[in-house]
């Protein structure tokens, strides 16, 4: 079993270094940050958390090739790795198509520009030229790293829809389906499989990690207020698959999108999340968590991802975690094999 941590980065960057120093402590084995458009830079934190740390794997969930030419993402990941001493991992994907049109950029063939990209970068990484000629990116033979890589980055793919959910098992060594809600994993399986199946792969040699939200705290409402934040600022942006599996539509996200983003009024916007709504991660103490993490894992997962917003005490949380729901998994792992 693995067992990973997400944050988003907003936060200050020496909140980062403290909160990966207690990750690490509390037995987690990859820490990722995001790098979400307008907050802190995600390779900047990253830096931090590599010199800080010893252990822990250190990753992007996620960068993407319309704001970052992939020639720059593989010269971050070969440089990040170089710092963290091999643990740093790729996180990549097509971005979020709301957020891409704050600065104007039209999300054209997402699926399409992902999978090109992946392909050169991890020719970069190997120290070879892109040599690439497709419909996304056009290279020269002048397309390669002045410097020698220590290792091919691996590359985990983040997915919400069937295409890209298929292109994890087709060219990806990891996946970071976000499970919204946790049951989702039973749907997302089946096209990373599919892809796999075609690209003649073993899907057990790619690392999938559930990419869960949870909010954690010995308060339940408090936990819930902080998951509400979260659903209210990105529940418009997520794909209809993951809708579709609330039984909510795009529309029913619309007052509260206008709410947090338009009139800057959260809490209004919290106030208009529904119960459907909530089911999208887990909100409440360790009670509440452990029997939705043995339905994944039942259903097949071998990596548990821990996501944003995690609760009122971030630093709390871990310690919860680390406490009671690794070991508890652990030991379920040991003792079936």
């Amino acid at each position: 079993m693995k067992f990973s941590l997400r944050l988003n980065n907003d936060l200050p960057v020496q909140e980062y270094v403290r909160l990966a120093r207690a990750a690490e402590a509390a037995g987690f084995d990859q820490f990722w940050v995001s790098d979400d458009l307008f907050l802190r830079s995600a390779p900047v934190i990253l830096t931090a958390v590599a010199c800080a740390t010893e252990r822990i794997q250190i990753g992007t969930c996620i960068v993407n090739p319309y704001t970052m030419h992939p020639a720059e993402i593989a010269m971050l990941a070969a440089t990040l790795d170089e710092v963290s001493g091999g643990r740093f991992n790729l996180g990549i994907s097509s971005g979020a198509a709301e957020f891409l049109k704050w600065v104007g950029i039209e999300q054209e063939k997402p699926l399409t520009a992902v999978r090109e990209s992946i392909r050169a970068i991890n020719r970069l990484l190997s120290g070879k030229r892109a040599s690439l000629d497709g419909q996304f990116l056009r290279w020269t033979d002048e397309a390669y790293l002045r410097f020698r890589p220590a290792r091919r980055v691996p590359v985990y793919l983040g997915a919400l829809s069937p295409n890209m959910l298929r292109e994890i098992g087709m060219s990806a060594d990891g996946g970071l389906p976000l499970l919204l809600p946790p049951e989702h994993y039973a749907t997302v399986l089946p096209y990373i499989r599919e892809g796999a199946a075609q690209a003649g792969r073993d899907v057990a040699d790619i690392d999938v990690a559930a990419c869960i939200w949870c909010s954690l705290a010995e308060d339940r409402a408090e936990a819930e207020a902080v998951l509400k934040d979260k659903i209210a600022y990105y529940g418009h942006a997520m794909s209809p698959l993951i809708w579709e599996r609330l039984g909510v539509t795009r529309a029913d996200f619309d007052p509260i999108e206008r709410a947090a983003q338009q009139e800057n009024d959260l809490a209004k916007a919290r106030s208009l999340v529904t119960a459907a709504m909530l089911k999208i991660g887990v909100a409440g103490g360790v009670d509440d968590l452990i029997p939705r993490l043995e339905d994944l894992v039942a259903s097949g997962a071998r990596h548990l991802s821990f996501g944003p917003p995690l609760g009122p005490d971030v630093l709390a949380a871990i310690m919860m975690i680390g406490k009671h729901i690794i070991p508890h998994f652990r030991r379920a792992h040991d003792s079936a094999f």
